[in-house]
């Protein structure tokens, strides 16, 4: 709660939004809210769906339907609908760039951390993401650096597979918690 009011104070900002307005955008942001992911629904490989709270509301995930991006139109060019559409936008962006650097602190040489591992559901951290959309994949291969640490993974999503550092990875969920 302490980041969505954080976030969404920014996001408003000095808008002045009639009661029917708010109410949609709280119901955004909501969605958006419980899209997250917790936890691997199981801990096949095949599998990419993570557990979400949407789950447990409507027992499956959240989706929402992809709308034109209006995050860089000025305000004055926007109807009313466009203009909540844009403070969805906004808020996603922040709020999801949050969550991701959340999953993924990494402290420094203090406190060991595991490698990934094989089979580890992620989250690809990308740019240009809808709101409450995650793109999941698992780790099919480990390249190692001089130093024995992970650095590149090879995952695959439902697109395809890729080749990414871990910096542009948030492990979901490790197996020892």
């Amino acid at each position: 709660m302490k980041s969505m009011k954080y976030h969404l104070r920014r996001v408003l900002g000095n808008a002045s939004l009639t009661y029917e307005e708010m109410s949609t955008t709280l119901c955004q942001v909501e969605a958006c809210l419980n899209s997250r992911p917790l936890t691997p629904l199981s801990s096949s490989p095949a599998d990419l769906e993570p557990l979400t709270p949407g789950h447990f509301l409507i027992t499956a995930p959240l989706n929402q339907l992809p709308e034109e991006d209006l995050s860089e139109v000025k305000v004055n060019r926007l109807s009313r609908w466009q203009h909540l559409q844009q403070l969805h936008q906004h808020f996603w962006k922040r709020w999801s760039k949050e969550y991701l650097n959340q999953l993924q602190q990494r402290v420094k040489w203090r406190i060991p951390k595991r490698n990934l591992q094989r089979n580890d559901l992620v989250i690809l951290k990308e740019e240009n993401t809808p709101p409450a959309r995650w793109i999941f994949g698992r780790v099919e291969n480990l390249h190692f650096g001089q130093d024995g640490k992970c650095r590149v993974v090879t995952v695959k999503t439902q697109n395809g597979t890729y080749v990414r550092p871990i910096s542009k990875l948030a492990l979901i969920l490790e197996e020892d918690e």
